[in-house]
């Protein structure tokens, strides 16, 4: 099948020169709702019918949903996969197969990609969808270096007519979330290069987003866009332990600020090295703290190019896997084929490359951004030698009774240690809870303070 390569001239991708970091213009703007979806996506199908068009995503839960419970039930259990991809028969489909999608198929002979109908399913609230079409002639770049922030948008996709990488980026760490969501419960495992399984830490986790906060409405938006609450539950000897990790929506005005509280110490302390390519100590070292969701931080140490945007098989509609038993979802090297769930969307690509005065450990990161939810599906990091080194994929869904999507249940192969993990599984207390609100329900969680209140034991 042929790649989709939207250029300039359909006024989909316009591959600016680096610098651009201007607004559309309101005729530009007119493609939203027409040609494009009010948040900047296509809404024609593609030619063969693989991908149907955007009718406004899923908006009725399934029968078995039960509000407020914690869990979202799976609203498309009952389909059978189309076709799998397989080691075998891969070369047919490499077109649609991200680098790092392929590398793990060429490794593992036993992998394989469940393809199954492709479902738009993600909605949005229509005050995001108005704020959208707003910040579309008004959200500009702005900063020190470029990709720095975000100035002149609120509670919706700054940029959706994305000009440049950074635009798109910074869609991706703006999309559409509601005001506050909290996961309790979410555990992980991490399989070595033996095949050996260990849980890693159960973690409850309390994100807010003022961005996305309608009581702050406005049409420039500064300040921290996302607020994230983090606290180990197990094992013993962590439980307690809590991160509190402030991101900006401008880093030359207000860096990423982090604090931690150590119950052992019952002290709380800024922890201003969370960020880059610092290993996280809970995932075994096989995370960075700028691969949070995938991808979170500041963008000065690459540059960020944007390639275009592609037809490809990618993770969608995830809803099973967490709720899967452990032994359902992990084998000896890689998440089982029944787990996963792919599907043929479009994405859009970004490659960062580091810049040749900056430091980190990736030489060079591919980026794929799913087009309806603007959230990250997968990024392919290479080492300093060129290869291939890390493989990160995001097992998102949209949350059908409320629109957005979550994705915060994502995982990494490391093709050079062998070794892989994936979040949001069941732990050592069962299932993890996802639960979303359009406020804030607890501001005293988000301080230092509030820190130590919660994590004494």
């Amino acid at each position: 099948m042929k790649v989709l390569l939207q250029i300039a001239a359909a006024g989909l991708v316009t591959l600016h020169a680096a610098g651009a970091a201007a607004a559309v213009s309101a005729d530009e703007a007119k493609q939203l709702g027409t040609t494009l979806t009010p948040f900047g996506a296509e809404k024609a199908g593609s030619p063969d019918g693989a991908i149907p068009e955007y009718t406004g995503g899923l908006t009725r839960p399934p029968a078995d949903y039960v509000p407020n419970s914690g869990k979202w039930p799976d609203p498309y259990k009952g389909e059978k996969a189309l076709f799998s991809v397989t080691p075998a028969n891969m070369g047919q489909y490499a077109e649609q197969l991200t680098p790092g999608t392929q590398a793990l198929l060429k490794r593992f002979a036993d992998m394989r990609l469940d393809v199954y109908p492709t479902h738009r399913s993600v909605s949005y609230p229509q005050w995001v969808l108005d704020n959208t079409l707003k910040n579309a002639t008004s959200a500009h770049l702005v900063g020190k270096v470029q990709g720095d922030g975000v100035a002149g948008a609120f509670g919706g996709v700054p940029f959706p007519i994305p000009k440049n990488g950074y635009e798109v980026m910074w869609n991706a760490m703006l999309s559409y979330r509601h005001a506050e969501f909290s996961v309790t419960n979410m555990g992980g495992q991490l399989i070595d290069s033996s095949g050996g399984r260990t849980e890693l830490p159960v973690l409850n986790i309390t994100e807010y987003r003022p961005y996305y906060d309608p009581k702050n409405a406005t049409g420039n938006f500064t300040g921290s866009y996302m607020r994230a609450w983090i606290q180990a539950v197990t094992p013993p000897t962590l439980a307690g332990t809590t991160v509190l990790v402030d991101y900006s929506s401008n880093y030359a005005d207000t860096d990423q600020v982090s604090w931690a509280y150590f119950p052992s110490q019952r002290r709380t302390r800024m922890a201003p090295d969370y960020k880059y390519d610092t290993p996280s100590s809970n995932y075994g070292g096989v995370l960075f703290w700028d691969e949070a969701n995938v991808f979170t931080g500041r963008m000065d140490r690459f540059d960020f190019k944007l390639i275009g945007k592609k037809e490809m098989i990618v993770p969608a509609n995830n809803y099973r896997l967490s709720q899967l038993p452990v032994d359902e979802v992990f084998g000896p090297k890689h998440v089982k084929p029944d787990a996963v769930r792919w599907e043929r969307h479009r994405v859009w690509v970004v490659e960062a490359t580091l810049k040749a005065d900056a430091r980190h450990a990736y030489s060079k990161r591919t980026f794929y951004i799913d087009e309806d939810s603007w959230t990250f599906v997968e990024t392919d990091g290479y080492g300093h030698d060129g290869k291939l080194w890390r493989v990160g994929i995001d097992y998102q869904f949209p949350l059908y009774d409320r629109g957005g999507v979550f994705a915060l249940s994502y995982g990494f192969y490391d093709l050079e240690k062998g070794n892989y993990f994936v979040t949001f599984t069941n732990g050592a207390n069962g299932a993890p809870l996802l639960r979303v609100s359009d406020r804030l329900s607890q501001p005293n969680l988000f301080t230092p303070a509030g820190m130590a209140g919660t994590g004494l034991r």
